[in-house]
């Protein structure tokens, strides 16, 4: 008789997993609120107070409210002075906007791989890919885990380069002390429908540096100059305002955050204790002892060898008849179509005379990151963190009980 669920044994977990986005009645307060005002859009309070919020959790001086974390990545490029033909250091693991934000604008990303511990941009490699083309670095905190960004500024300072902090997945992450979004020269936030402050859309960026504020703030605003009146255009700007409604999902969604915050970091703390108990399993490292991650996503490391040559894809397949839904993860950038089509290109803006070098994204190579991406891990959503702990132990449990029934997927697989 079989014990594994996906051959008709009993699955380990039969309840299921918190809804996302939560049902939690201040979410219609707020909307209904936008609409009695009949402001929807422009002058109304609610993306001020948002920004507030924002600005108030991450220790930010200035903020700008955005259509989408993609867009924000844009202008805070383009504040920082990134232009046709310059060279934007990215991580390969990321989603595709990190580095598509690049090439909206006119740059040319380059990849650099990834810490097979972290997952996050390995210092050490970045000062390898600069060159005099060099405008900028992102650093991604995936997955909610902040990079490593003491040694990020020191290279980027060394070089003269600007810092954009990817938070799309770090709502309240904390890097020695300090939430992420102002170490760098400006900060990213998205609020996508799976984010862990959503809007269905939107996104921010966040600042300390008042000149780069003041050109975020123009760029978003029609080139409009927050000195200026509702005329005066002065740079070359862009319709990317956030809409009321929006701010006002947000101001519940930061009302929410600091709660479930705690929640995901207590429970991803007990699910890295358990997973001691197993072989071949673990969660993404921190890149120091002191960060407090958001776990947008919880990150595992997987070892084939660890569950007898197991993959990676039938170890998951058999998680998810137990009751654990999970997912192989992100492709290596760069193997994507619109970056791995890309050889000596006369696409704008790869080719003369906009970019003074040469582009074949087939030749990068990012060795951790492919690991990493084919065979070598996986991951469950911000979702998993907002349950109880018997959900952590049943995941524990779950991948426990595949790992003494491996003669049954062997099998399997021998029968395919």
């Amino acid at each position: 008789m079989p014990n594994l669920a996906i051959n008709g044994g009993e699955k380990t977990r039969t309840e299921g997993w918190p809804k996302w986005p939560p049902d939690d009645p201040g979410f219609l307060e707020n909307l209904k609120a936008v609409l009695d005002s009949g402001v929807w859009g422009v002058n109304g309070e609610w993306t001020l107070k948002a920004i507030e919020m924002m600005c108030d959790f991450h220790d930010a001086n200035h903020g700008v409210a955005v259509t989408s974390g993609t867009t924000a990545l844009e202008v805070a490029l383009r504040a920082c002075g990134v232009k046709v033909g310059d060279e934007v250091i990215v991580p390969p693991y990321t989603f595709v906007a990190t580095a598509s934000s690049v090439v909206a604008i006119g740059g040319i990303p380059v990849f650099v791989d990834i810490d097979p511990e972290t997952f996050n941009i390995d210092p050490d490699a970045i000062e390898d890919a600069i060159t005099d083309r060099t405008a900028a670095i992102i650093a991604v905190h995936i997955g909610g885990s902040p990079a490593d960004m003491e040694p990020i500024m020191q290279v980027a300072r060394k070089h003269g380069l600007k810092v954009v902090e990817d938070c799309a997945q770090a709502h309240g992450a904390i890097y020695r002390g300090r939430r992420v979004g102002a170490i760098g020269d400006a900060g990213a936030f998205s609020f996508q429908s799976s984010k862990n402050v959503t809007a269905g859309e939107g996104g921010m960026i966040l600042t300390n540096d008042p000149d780069l504020y003041s050109k975020c703030w123009s760029l978003h605003n029609i080139g409009r100059v927050p000195e200026g009146g509702w005329y005066d255009h002065r740079v070359m700007g862009f319709n990317y305002r956030m809409t009321q409604f929006q701010g006002a999902l947000i101001c519940r969604g930061m009302e929410l955050l600091p709660e479930h915050f705690e929640l995901r970091a207590r429970n991803g703390d007990y699910l890295r204790q358990r997973l001691e108990e197993v072989e071949g399993v673990e969660l993404q490292k921190l890149t120091h002892p002191d960060n407090v991650s958001a776990f947008h996503l919880y990150i595992f490391r997987y070892d084939p060898e660890a569950f007898d040559g197991l993959s990676r894809d039938r170890f998951l397949q058999a998680l998810g008849a137990e009751g654990i839904p999970a997912a192989r993860g992100y492709n290596p950038l760069y193997r994507e179509g619109m970056f791995a089509d890309k050889v000596n290109t006369d696409e704008f803006p790869f080719c003369p005379p906009f970019y003074e070098g040469t582009v074949n994204y087939k030749e990068v190579s990012c060795p951790a990151c492919e690991h990493i991406c084919d065979v070598g891990s996986f991951w469950m959503s911000q979702r998993t963190g907002l349950a109880d702990e018997k959900a952590m132990d049943d995941i524990v449990d779950a991948i426990l009980k595949i790992q003494a029934n491996l003669d049954e997927l062997e099998e399997e697989e021998a029968a395919q």
